[in-house]
């Protein structure tokens, strides 16, 4: 939602959207204690309890990096024509 549109909605429609915003929040809560309280990692996937995250090795990193510039030198070969 922007600006213009929060300017747009009356009190009683913001008071609506407060109270659907704290029910949202409760039944989050509510559903992460009957899931065993998971936590979440830092890119919002669920992590499970005892597991550490998969590390990309160097190798990988930089194979990916590696398509990353050949991707944007592809892209700027042909803006350039």
């Amino acid at each position: 939602m922007t600006n213009n549109a929060l300017q747009d909605l009356t009190v009683v429609q913001l008071k609506r959207a407060v109270t659907i915003k704290q029910r949202i929040l409760e039944l989050e809560a509510e559903l992460q204690s009957l899931l065993g309280g998971s936590r979440r990692s830092s890119f919002g996937v669920v992590a499970r309890r005892g597991q550490k995250r998969r590390k990309m090795s160097a190798k990988a990193k930089a194979k990916i990096a590696a398509a990353a510039r050949a991707r944007w030198a592809k892209w700027r070969a042909a803006k350039g024509k």
